[in-house]
């Protein structure tokens, strides 16, 4: 469990990094995903989780 905090730490930098460097980017990017639909935000959800826990698994064995 000594990874969670690390690991959040740097989700928390690579979240920052759009809206520090290109914030009018950043904002049309959220402007065109919140227009999307709600099932194709579940599929880009679902494909990320599903990416994030088998490179997890990977990379911890």
């Amino acid at each position: 469990m000594e990874w969670l905090w690390p690991a959040l730490a740097i989700v928390c930098i690579i979240e920052g990094l759009g809206p520090l460097l290109i914030p009018n980017r950043w904002r049309l990017y959220l402007l065109e995903i919140s227009q999307q639909p709600t099932n194709n935000l579940r599929q880009i959800g679902g494909i990320l989780v599903i990416i994030g826990a088998v490179s997890l698994f990977f990379l911890t064995r």
